[in-house]
């Protein structure tokens, strides 16, 4: 059971969402907040695998409270979903730590998935916001790129994989591809991440981008 924590300040946000969530047998809602002080007590308190994170709340925000979270060494994944996709909410969460992004208008179905998606270490991200994250670092120079690593020798496998990544594609989406196994797939992307230095899928999938 994928164990999440949902952040807004806005209550029937919250009573939608857990709505939403309580109607699937794989995922549950263990708690509720509606700042980002909240977001720290109760993601030490409950270890949520997931936080469902608003960006603008009363008091302490989503990207400070992604920030802590992420710097304090929880291994619960914040999955941005707010209503505001500009560069100046989406950059600061993803240099926070934020490992996906999705707008409030996403669809439920895609939502769940993306829930799914995040625990399993790939990439969920509202598509139009992807986009703008591949243009961006095709325009940025790399000594301006902050979300990027050195790479060490990558093998061709690692390659083909890494490629995948930037075109968003899932970890079974990849394994289906390239006819792998999932194991697999997840083995070269944790592969990658450690060679690239970056820490998460959504600075990994900027790096294949970064590098053509």
């Amino acid at each position: 059971m994928i164990r999440v924590l949902v952040v807004d300040d806005q209550r029937l946000v919250r009573a939608g969402l857990r709505m939403l969530i309580d109607s699937t047998d794989d995922i549950e809602v263990v708690g509720e907040g509606a700042n980002g002080a909240d977001a720290l007590r109760l993601a030490a308190e409950l270890s949520p695998d997931v936080i469902l994170m608003d960006l603008r709340m009363p008091g302490l925000g989503g990207v400070d409270a992604t920030r802590r979270i992420r710097g304090g060494g929880s291994p619960a994944k914040v999955l941005v979903l707010t209503t505001f996709d500009d560069d100046e909410h989406l950059y600061p969460a993803l240099a926070a730590g934020a490992a996906g992004f999705l707008v409030k208008d996403t669809a439920p179905a895609e939502l769940l998935a993306a829930i799914r998606r995040v625990v399993d270490g790939d990439l969920p991200f509202s598509p139009a916001l992807l986009r703008r994250l591949v243009d961006r670092a095709v325009d940025t120079g790399p000594e301006q790129d902050p979300v990027t690593g050195t790479a060490h020798a990558l093998t061709p496998r690692e390659g083909e994989v890494l490629a995948l990544v930037g075109e968003g594609l899932s970890n079974q989406e990849i394994a289906d591809h390239l006819h792998l196994g999932v194991s697999t797939v997840k083995s070269h992307v944790a592969s990658l991440m450690d060679k690239t230095g970056c820490d998460n899928r959504v600075r990994l999938a900027l790096y294949a981008h970064r590098r053509g």
